[in-house]
């Protein structure tokens, strides 16, 4: 029970850190909120229909995700949190802003890659499949590479997060489009 008990808690850390250090912005909430339905979307349409499911999850889910973190959210000294922007992207379990750009380079990268190397017709099927390896390639390269640099468990508990993050986004983020609309630009709990 303890193993449990351990997973659960480490979850909602990694939860909080990334709330509480990341998600400032009321436009990047609503963009996660946003980006959340998006990836729900995504998830229903994968066994039906795995090309819209991931057109839904990279395109909408994802880039509107990122653009809140790259954008609307501080990277000025936080003073809730008492750190700089670098000691926040050191404490980063999953992808920190450096990772993120990497990933988005391989996801502009593999359309290129595709037309200069890939098979002849059905480009966008072809590309849609690419997209996906890109996707959980990602997603199971760092899982792996937490379990060597920090621990099993701390790399099965990021794995777990980021499949769970659009269920736990909409119930954290759903009033933040209200907030922003009555003018709130960071929410005052964490900035």
């Amino acid at each position: 029970m303890t193993t449990v008990t351990s997973f659960r808690e480490a979850l909602r850390i990694q939860r909080w850190d990334d709330h509480r250090l990341y998600h400032h912005s009321r436009i990047n909430q609503s963009l996660h909120l946003f980006s959340a339905c998006c990836f729900l979307a995504s998830y229903a349409l994968l066994a039906f229909d795995t090309a819209s499911a991931v057109w839904i999850g990279w395109l909408a889910a994802w880039i509107s995700r990122q653009i809140g973190h790259f954008f609307f959210e501080p990277k000025t000294y936080d003073t809730v949190n008492a750190m700089t922007y670098q000691q926040k992207e050191d404490v980063k379990v999953g992808y920190n802003m450096f990772r993120k750009r990497v990933l988005l380079g391989a996801f502009l990268v593999a359309p290129v890659v595709l037309y200069g190397f890939g098979p002849a017709g059905n480009f966008m099927g072809n590309l849609s499949l690419l997209w996906l390896a890109v996707g959980g390639g990602a997603l199971l390269f760092r899982t792996v590479q937490l379990f060597f640099i920090r621990d099993v468990q701390t790399g099965l508990v990021w794995f777990t997060k980021i499949l769970t993050d659009p269920f736990n986004d909409v119930r954290t983020y759903w009033k933040a489009p209200y907030y922003l609309a009555r003018g709130q630009l960071i929410d005052p709990e964490l900035g």
